[in-house]
């Protein structure tokens, strides 16, 4: 220990009570020492960083990346961050190299919108949220590693986010390439593709060979390759916010999950990444990390793989028409068709000018003619979003486009509709409808007047249940049976249950070449296109022609330009004609640009979108291993040692990653993507970027409201459950849920380190319950966890004199054998997250040695160490003043030498008669069964229960139990 550490303070002079003050003046103190010292600094095998502690088992623990809020913090933000500080400072105690640190997702929508009212340039308020975070959290002395900090704004950060998509860019899926995960298909360089092209390995879809091709076609050719690429799409446009947002930002009311404006469906040309490819890997290799069962049941269900095949409906005179369907066995009931309204077919004049023959009423909506009906259809659809597309009522909206299709099983025409909740981007656009047996196509066929054919018999089948009066004219039937209704042409599968009907309908399709098994995902590419300012500039420029030209390396980062004027082109929040204007269009001077790209000089012009945000989350792992190294993006030795596969984890990746479970989808499915691909391409060694994950609860809190609806501060409220709330003499409404200022209810971490200090906060976030279990908020509660620290602080320093109280006589048997088992139950819960009950261990310890005329220092330095991880800074103190002169963060955590001491000398043996307790009595641990019956028999409880009986039976269970039984009076 340095001088510093000794230096005079108000710690010094009396009295020497812990409390608030003490505390706050003890955490100033240690959190000084660790930062002078580096004491939490996490050494690599090699570069700027590289250190003796490197040679120890690295064990590396992540927190979510937190983006910084202006707002600042209520105590229900650092629970996670305790939580892993706890385990990163045991870890450390256990001799591993702890690589644990943090940074800030700085990029986003918040700050935009706050420079579009106020004029603030983003980075000045994102850096001043930044400050605020880091002092709050400061305050809190977690152990970071304060050299790897960074931030997703940074221009070095910037760099490699977009190095990482030039990478992607310039790769394509080979489906046919074994990849190290033991499967097929696999990223490759782009230029792999091109050589394939150059050789005549691989055609064009024309047949062209690739040397009659000019730069621009062949710029095309590979555009349909690469893993991101520009493409016009159907997207969710918000004139509200002058962005396009991802479905995932989009409310099941279909309006923006930030603000509430409406969204539109618009074609745009934005820029896509092709995560499909990687769909069948990323549903896989979910087996293969230890992550909560309910998020990879959230993930497949994303992904959302389905077997099934696809179908070809003939359209006369226009070709086919591509379904998928799950249920090929269904075929025969297969009565019409639906096609979203931005399918190409009604692009075509397959759609009539007239209604053909047969037309029923019901169908053609009341129109004049099939082109007028859908044009007008299409129209309607184009106002509405996806969501609104897809509730449940849309199952009833549509109108027949005029067209027959025949069905291929049994040659029938069957009529085509176009309706809004099939959209183009799921699948092919186009559904077949069994209405017999789907409860949406049921509804659809009921409104339009459409056949239904059963298919599918469920009486009489083994273990299906068919309610009473069942009618397929009432309902449709969704469960199993056998198939009937299903013959044509010599073509039977007419008695065969679901699994051999669908293969043979399958075969009996693949082999017309009509039809084939297939293997579709719900997943859709990546949206990446952003209309804002505030997020990564794309390292690309088009030439004259539109096409993209990637930037070389040597030109990264492209970092933006200053704007005075963030927000995008004024519209209407509900102006469904509007297009997307970003605020870069603004920044002429930066968008033109000349450049010498290969072939001489000439001028471009740069995106005016931006990457969305998720794009600096998807690898800061990566960058925490090795945030200066300016040559790599994570230099391999240091990615061996810290992320590599080695036992326990055989995809690699992060050892610990905790955070909420709303980032179960999307954050965690689009990290996992980059990293597949970096890993094909050789750059990263982990195929996985988390091994094991950890969703915590959350703090909630209660909220009051008065007969006007109005928040009012919760603090000041009054009363009980039992005579209710009042707030100054008024009745309140009580509610639970979020915290937050704007439902007056929010506590901050500073309020509660002032009135109890910081480790006592900590405490009490870790006792309220089990780390996963969310947990109400109490602030009167977390006096209880002062008075443990002042407990502990009074077993070894007299408050008086401030002088060290132990004493160096031995502890008698009881003691040792209560920390033995302590410090062994304490090293359970830690090593299994369960901190709460580590706490509680600890506390009847502590509790123990209050009522000892002294306390041995043999035990409570092991309780100060086993404290330690939990309140840190208080640990550090006593054990200054228990004459160490380092500090504990990197000791050994105590272990029990004396395994002896572990085994209990008595127990109590409970002693029944026919079940019933008769007496209780303490025995040797080591009793024999026969001394314990012999014993048993002796207690006048017993002789006078059984008196002269016999029992029957004597069950012993040595030495718990003894039970006789007798013969039971009738």
């Amino acid at each position: 220990m340095s001088d510093s550490a000794r230096t005079t303070s108000a710690l010094d002079t009396p009295p020497f009570r812990y409390d608030a003050k003490m505390a706050e003046q003890i955490e100033q103190k240690w959190q000084e020492i660790w930062a002078r010292d580096g004491v939490f600094n996490a050494d690599n095998p090699t570069g700027d960083l590289a250190g003796p502690r490197a040679e120890l088992q690295p064990w590396f623990i992540m927190d979510m990346f937190p983006y910084p809020s202006g707002s600042g913090l209520h105590v229900g933000h650092p629970l996670g961050y305790i939580a892993t500080d706890i385990l990163a400072r045991y870890q450390r105690m256990n001799q591993k190299n702890v690589l644990y640190t943090l940074g800030f997702d700085a990029f986003g929508l918040p700050a935009e919108q706050y420079a579009i009212e106020t004029g603030q340039h983003p980075r000045v308020t994102t850096e001043h949220a930044m400050e605020i975070f880091a002092r709050q959290l400061g305050r809190l002395g977690l152990s970071h590693d304060q050299r790897r900090g960074l931030a997703t704004i940074d221009d070095d950060y910037v760099k490699w986010t977009q190095w990482i998509f030039l990478k992607i860019y310039n790769s394509w899926f080979d489906p046919d390439m074994p990849n190290e995960e033991g499967s097929k298909g696999k990223a490759r360089p782009i230029a792999d593709l091109v050589a394939q092209f150059e050789s005549g390995k691989r055609l064009t879809t024309d047949g062209r060979s690739w040397a009659d091709l000019d730069e621009g076609e062949r710029s095309d050719v590979l555009s349909e390759y690469r893993l991101a690429y520009l493409s016009e799409s159907p997207v969710n446009w918000c004139p509200g916010l002058g962005t396009v947002l991802a479905n995932e930002e989009v409310t099941s009311e279909g309006l923006s999950e930030r603000g509430g404006f409406p969204v539109f469906t618009r074609n745009l040309r934005q820029w896509n990444m092709r995560i499909t490819a990687y769909s069948d890997r990323l549903a896989e290799a979910l087996s293969d990390i230890d992550w909560p069962e309910k998020v990879r049941l959230m993930q497949r269900h994303w992904i959302g793989k389905s077997q099934g095949a696809k179908v070809n409906f003939t359209v006369p005179d226009h070709g086919k028409l591509e379904v998928f369907t799950t249920r090929p066995d269904t075929l025969f009931g297969a009565t019409f068709m639906v096609v979203s309204p931005e399918h190409p077919l009604l692009e075509t004049d397959a759609v009539p000018a007239e209604w053909p023959a047969g037309a029923r009423e019901a169908w053609t909506g009341g129109f004049a003619s099939p082109t007028e009906a859908v044009a007008e259809y299409r129209a309607q659809a184009a106002a509405k979003t996806d969501a609104e597309r897809q509730a449940e009522a849309g199952g009833k909206s549509g109108v027949f486009t005029g067209i027959y299709a025949v069905n291929p099983v049994n040659e029938t025409l069957v009529p085509v509709f176009v309706a809004d909740y099939v959209l183009m981007g799921y699948g092919t656009g186009a559904i077949m409808a069994v209405p017999a047996h789907d409860d949406r196509d049921y509804a659809f066929a009921k409104a339009f007047d459409i056949d239904i054919i059963q298919t599918i018999d469920p009486t009489g089948v083994e273990g299906v249940e068919v309610p009473e009066g069942f009618s397929i004219d009432e309902s449709a039937w969704t469960g199993d049976g056998v198939i009937i209704n299903s013959e044509h042409d010599g073509f039977s599968i007419n008695g065969l249950g679901k699994d051999a009907a669908i293969a043979k309908v399958i075969d009996w399709l693949a082999a017309r070449e009509i039809g084939e098994p297939t293997t579709t995902f719900r997943l859709r590419d990546w949206l990446f296109s952003r209309q804002r300012y505030w997020g990564e500039p794309f390292p690309v420029v088009y030439d004259e022609d539109g096409r993209a030209h990637d930037l070389p390396e040597s030109m990264l980062p492209v970092t933006l330009p200053h704007l005075d004027d963030f927000s995008p082109k004024t519209y209407a929040a509900d102006d469904a004609e509007s297009s997307p204007e970003t605020p870069l269009t603004r920044a002429e001077d930066w968008l033109n640009v000349e450049l010498d790209l290969g072939d001489g000089l000439k001028t471009y012009r740069r995106d005016t979108n931006t990457m969305p945000n998720w794009a600096g989350s998807c690898y800061y792992e990566l960058r925490y291993v090795d945030p200066h190294d300016s040559e790599h993006l994570i230099e391999r030795t240091n990615d061996t040692y810290w992320m590599g596969p080695r036992e326990g984890k055989p995809q690699g990746g992060v050892d610990l990653y905790v955070g909420g479970v709303e980032h179960a989808v999307l954050h965690l499915l689009y990290a996992r993507f980059w990293q597949k691909v970096l890993f094909d391409l050789g750059y990263v060694e982990a195929s996985e970027p988390f091994h094991r994950l950890f969703n915590q609860g959350y703090i909630l809190a209660y909220a009051f409201k008065d007969s006007r609806g109005v928040y009012v501060p919760a603090e000041e409220v009054e009363g009980d459950e039992k005579t209710g709330f009042t707030y100054r003499g008024e009745p309140v409404e009580r509610e639970y849920g979020k915290m937050g200022k704007s439902l007056k209810n929010s506590v901050t971490p500073d309020e509660m380190c002032d009135r109890y200090g910081a480790d006592a906060f900590r405490l009490f976030e870790m006792s309220m319950a089990p780390l996963d279990l969310s947990r109400p908020w109490d602030t009167r509660a977390v006096s209880g966890s002062l008075r443990f620290l002042q407990r502990l602080w009074r077993n070894a320093i007299d408050e008086q004199t401030g002088e060290l109280t132990v004493t160096e006589q031995p502890a008698d048997e009881q003691t040792r054998r209560l920390l033995a088992r302590t410090v062994t139950e304490v090293t359970e819960e830690f090593e299994h997250m369960r901190i709460n009950t580590a706490i509680a261990r600890m506390i009847v310890l502590n509790n123990h040695l209050t009522g000892l005329p002294a306390v041995p220092r043999e035990v409570i330095e092991p309780l100060v160490l086993m404290v330690a991880p939990v309140a840190p800074h208080v640990a550090e103190e006593l054990w200054q003043k228990l004459g160490h002169d380092s500090s504990l963060a990197l000791l050994d955590f105590p272990v029990v030498e004396d395994k002896s001491l572990l085994v209990e000398d008595t127990v109590t043996c409970i002693v029944q008669v026919n079940g019933k307790l008769r007496a209780k009595a303490e025995v040797p641990a080591d009793i024999s069964a026969e001394d314990l019956e012999a014993l048993a028999r002796e207690l006048s409880p017993v002789k006078r229960t059984l008196g002269d009986q016999e029992p029957m039976r004597i069950i012993v269970r040595a030495p718990k139990l003894v039970n006789f039984v007798t013969p039971q009076k009738k």
